[in-house]
């Protein structure tokens, strides 16, 4: 991939035909009334299991719109931002869930759940993964979003829980991208596996807190969206043993005004593909790659929190630029995902998921 890297901002993106659209999505609400509606995943035959932050999980049928609480997920901590957060289903229908918990020793930590799916229900549930963090009670920042490798190996982002020196610490998952087994253990091949007081789950460091993951498998890419304080959400390009500088350098500034570290490079750590200014709160991330919409091939979707839209991001002439989707009122965009179909299926805050197609 070429590494020369193009920033650009919100800033002058008025400019830049920035909210123009190449299609006007027809819109299907698939399920309404809910919790927060934090992630949801595909089975096979295109039904839905989706998580509520609140604690539940529940399955929806999309040909009779009936949705069913699941049984058999882990005892959550539900406490701020924290709760029962991602999901992902491999091909053989083993269910990994995130969700924030209580450990005696770490206090309030982001945890990774396996269970086996099974006559519509989890089975053999157990927690494979607890992060590592200094004691922490705060209900913010636990990331977490979940994805799997071509190699069967699943990444995981862990927020820095609101204490952001720990973020450049290796002896801390906090503020890190992580890569483990299916059985929660360290990949053999972690980039600081051999380092002496990091610990070997580490896949990469200085993020702050990442809602948004996605593997390109077409060219073996993995990417994150992660918050900035005001301005400076990120867009990056995650590679072993990267260093993503937060909070030494970053685009965005205290809630209060002041400046954050050092300024916004420095060598050694890795700058975004592209950083948002003022921030959009982006959550979920994908590559679009479907038929359904075939101008949007190869765009950058992530859900906008604070600024309530689907937003697309794609290269042309050149240049990034970004396109506002926006169909859904003020509705904060929380979970986003590209349906086998090629339509793309919304979750929002306010308990709704929506399907856009054309």
């Amino acid at each position: 991939m070429n590494k020369t890297i193009l920033i650009l901002t919100l800033l002058i993106s008025l400019s830049m035909n920035t909210f123009s659209s190449s299609y006007s999505p027809k819109t299907e609400v698939v399920a309404r009334g809910q919790g927060i509606i934090w992630a949801f995943d595909f089975l096979p035959g295109g039904n839905i299991l989706f998580t509520e932050r609140e604690g539940r999980l529940k399955h929806l049928d999309l040909e009779t719109k009936e949705i069913t609480e699941i049984t058999g997920i882990p005892e959550v901590e539900t406490v701020g931002q924290g709760g029962l957060l991602d999901i992902h289903i491999d091909k053989k229908l083993q269910v990994f869930l995130t969700y924030s918990a209580r450990d005696s020793e770490a206090g309030l930590t982001t945890a990774v759940y396996s269970a086996r799916w099974e006559d519509m229900k989890l089975v053999e549930g157990k927690t494979i993964f607890t992060a590592t963090t200094k004691k922490n009670n705060e209900g913010r920042h636990f990331g977490s979003r979940i994805e799997e490798s071509s190699r069967g190996n699943l990444f995981i982002t862990v927020g820095d829980r609101g204490e952001r020196e720990y973020a450049q610490e290796l002896d801390s998952h906090q503020g890190k991208v992580l890569r483990i087994t299916k059985e929660g253990e360290a990949v053999k091949d972690n980039p600081f596996t051999k380092r002496k007081g990091a610990l070997p789950e580490i896949y990469s460091y200085g993020h702050r807190n990442s809602q948004g993951i996605f593997y390109d498998r077409s060219k073996d890419e993995l990417w994150i969206n992660e918050h900035g304080p005001r301005g400076g959400d990120e867009i990056n390009l995650v590679e072993p043993g990267k260093n993503y500088g937060w909070p030494v350098i970053t685009y965005g500034r205290e809630y209060w005004g002041p400046s954050i570290g050092v300024g916004t490079e420095k060598e050694g750590m890795e700058q975004p593909l592209y950083h948002f200014t003022p921030s959009i709160a982006p959550s979920g991330l994908f590559i679009y790659s479907g038929k359904m919409f075939k101008d949007w091939k190869g765009s950058f979707f992530s859900g906008a929190l604070k600024l309530t839209h689907l937003n697309r991001l794609y290269e042309e002439d050149g240049s990034w630029k970004e396109e506002r989707i926006d169909t859904f009122g003020k509705e904060r965009v929380r979970a986003i995902k590209e349906a086998p179909d090629g339509s793309i299926f919304v979750g929002t805050d306010s308990g709704r998921i929506i399907r856009l197609f054309f």
